[in-house]
């Protein structure tokens, strides 16, 4: 039981991850997506005239159990196989953030840029308000989040998710070295 409290090596947990595609195409030509979920709960629990909800996401009720799934799993997962250990940081990673300006870290998030203390700062509106408003509009532009492009339409050869995945990666890159300097050295003065 000890080898499921471990981190798992990237060449185990990427197969699997990878193996719900053909799952879900063989179980009932189902595509893997996240996004797509909370589109399907606002339809279901907000009905309304907005016409972006008006479409019959009973169709797409398995998502919501997939997702479901996966919520408990995480509990379960916190529950009975957490090893109490904080998740440990690339030791570059840290050194590279401590450049910024970053200082504090809470186990695997960054506790200066992280923190629901800092939620009404400036820090707290850029990173948790308009970041996720972001990402948010960035997931609906792009049509789907990064797991139903990089994981789905990549393995079923889809041109506009290799587009939109490397729109993805290019954008976190640029974030990570170029923004995020000059974001911590204006906003941790």
């Amino acid at each position: 039981m000890n080898f499921l409290k471990q981190p798992w090596p990237w060449y185990v947990a990427g197969p699997l991850i990878g193996l719900t595609v053909p799952l879900l195409l063989i179980i009932g030509n189902k595509a893997l997506g996240i996004s797509s979920s909370l589109r399907h709960i606002c339809a279901a629990c907000f009905p309304g005239k907005i016409p972006f909800f008006q479409y019959d996401w009973q169709k797409e009720s398995w998502n919501l159990f997939f997702v479901g799934g996966i919520a408990l799993g995480a509990l379960f997962c916190l529950l009975f196989l957490y090893n109490g250990e904080p998740v440990q940081l690339n030791p570059h990673t840290i050194a590279a953030l401590k450049a910024q300006g970053v200082q504090e870290f809470d186990e695997l998030m960054p506790g200066d840029i992280f923190n629901w203390g800092n939620i009404a700062s400036p820090v707290g509106l850029l990173f948790f308000v308009i970041g996720g408003f972001l990402v948010g509009f960035g997931t609906r532009y792009a049509g789907g989040c990064t797991s139903g492009h990089s994981i789905m339409g990549l393995s079923t050869l889809q041109w506009p998710s290799l587009v939109a995945t490397a729109c993805f990666m290019a954008g976190g890159f640029a974030m990570t070295n170029l923004l995020l300097p000059s974001l911590m050295k204006w906003l941790l003065l």
